[in-house]
C-alpha cells in the first residue's frame, strides 16, 4: 500500500513513483507453496530392489570368445563372418561344446535394441547362457565426437 505524504495544499496531484511489492511478494509465497506440495508427487514412486555395482572391470579369461553384431547387422565370431544360421555349430566348435563358457557380446553403436536382443536370443537356443556386454571404460574424458575415450573392457553379464 502506497502512502504519500505531501501537504495537499502544495496544489496539483503527484504520481506516486513506487512500485508496490506486496501483491507480488503474495503470488510468489502461493506458488512457492503449490511447487513444494506438487514436487513429492512428481517423482516416481514405485518400490524397486536395485542391485548395487560397482562396475568393477572383470578380468578376461585366457581365450575369450567375442562375437559382434557389425553395422550392418552381420555377425563375427573373433575376426570371422559368421552367418547366423551357422552360429550354434561355429561356436561349439571354437568353446569345444563348453556351453558353460561366456560369450563376450560387442555391438556397433547405431545397432537397434531389437537386433541385440535377437542375437541373444539365438545365443540362448544355442545353450550358451552367460552372456557378458562389453564396452568402453569411462575415463572421464570423451571426445567432441561423441565417442568415448577408453579400452574395451566386459561390463556385465546376465546368468540365469
Amino acid at each position: 500500500m502506497g502512502v504519500s505524504l505531501k501537504n495537499p495544499q502544495d496544489g496539483g496531484i503527484d504520481e506516486l513513483s513506487e512500485i508496490n511489492v506486496t501483491p507480488f511478494i503474495d503470488v510468489m509465497l502461493v506458488l512457492l507453496i503449490i511447487f513444494m506440495v506438487a514436487a513429492p508427487l512428481s517423482t516416481v514412486d514405485v518400490a524397486v530392489d536395485l542391485p548395487v555395482s560397482n562396475a568393477q572391470p572383470q578380468p578376461r579369461p585366457d581365450k575369450p570368445v567375442f562375437l559382434t553384431v557389425k553395422q550392418d547387422l552381420g555377425l563375427a565370431l573373433g575376426n570371422d563372418e559368421v552367418p547366423r544360421n551357422a552360429l550354434q555349430a561355429t561356436l561349439d566348435q571354437q568353446t569345444s561344446n563348453d556351453r558353460e563358457q561366456r560369450v563376450f557380446l560387442r555391438a556397433d553403436g547405431t545397432v537397434a535394441y531389437n537386433e541385440l536382443m535377437k542375437v541373444m536370443n539365438l545365443l540362448r537356443e544355442a545353450g550358451y547362457l552367460k552372456i557378458a556386454l562389453v564396452g568402453l571404460e569411462d575415463t572421464g574424458q570423451a571426445q567432441a565426437g561423441g565417442v568415448a575415450a577408453g579400452s574395451s573392457v566386459p561390463a556385465a553379464a546376465s546368468q540365469p
